[in-house]
């Protein structure tokens, strides 16, 4: 298949802290799903995360207590993020980091990604693609590539900012011959986190 007819949904979480497993948890969810180089499809949602935000974690991402209090929780919104993603591949930037935090809340509800969903990194890909840069972060690897940067730090507006970065290197990908979506796969992909799953009461996969 030829990657101008993969389906990929690009997405961003925005915690309260750098590690799901001790205690951290999810505030904001967003994902695009593109195809052919366009935008067909957008998911959001603030995310309840049953705890309190610590300052720090509101004074990077702007989020507040007061926002997230009549937020959907992650066991009502996230089942509803696997939806959106259906059989696509998932894009991030460094998305280890947020696939972690993704993977490990959905194991706490006894729900996981699909074992074929593939994962593709963007800081991978700029990596191999753009190896002279001084730095990886998105926001500056956005600006290298002529992007325009505004708001940071907020799960959709980051999320629009890896859609046009991951678009520019897909065209970039393309001057190497990389155009079927299996070599693709082979020089991008990342492994996804595995988590136990908790709880059983409802089927674990999508």
């Amino acid at each position: 298949m030829k990657i101008k007819n993969t389906e990929f949904v690009v997405f961003d979480v925005e915690t309260t802290g750098l590690s799901a497993q001790d205690g951290d948890r999810i505030v904001e969810i967003a994902a695009m799903k593109i195809k052919g180089g366009l935008i067909t499809d957008k998911f959001y949602s603030l995310v309840n995360p049953k705890r309190l935000l610590p300052p720090e974690a509101t004074r990077i991402n702007n989020i507040t207590q007061e926002m997230v209090a009549q937020a959907p929780t992650a066991e009502e919104i996230l089942p509803q993020m696997v939806s959106f993603i259906s059989g696509a591949c998932v894009a991030g930037h460094n998305v280890r980091f947020d696939l972690g935090f993704l993977c490990y809340e959905l194991s706490l509800i006894g729900r996981r990604l699909h074992d074929g969903t593939p994962a593709i990194d963007t800081l991978k890909m700029a990596k191999d693609l753009i190896p002279y840069l001084s730095n990886y972060r998105l926001t500056y690897l956005a600006r290298s590539l002529g992007v325009q940067v505004a708001e940071t730090h907020r799960a959709m507006a980051d999320v629009e900012l890896t859609v046009q970065v991951f678009i520019r290197m897909i065209e970039m990908a393309a001057e190497r011959n990389l155009l079927d979506i299996s070599k693709f796969l082979t020089q991008f992909a990342v492994e996804k986190p595995s988590f136990k799953l908790v709880s059983l009461a409802q089927p674990s996969l999508f």
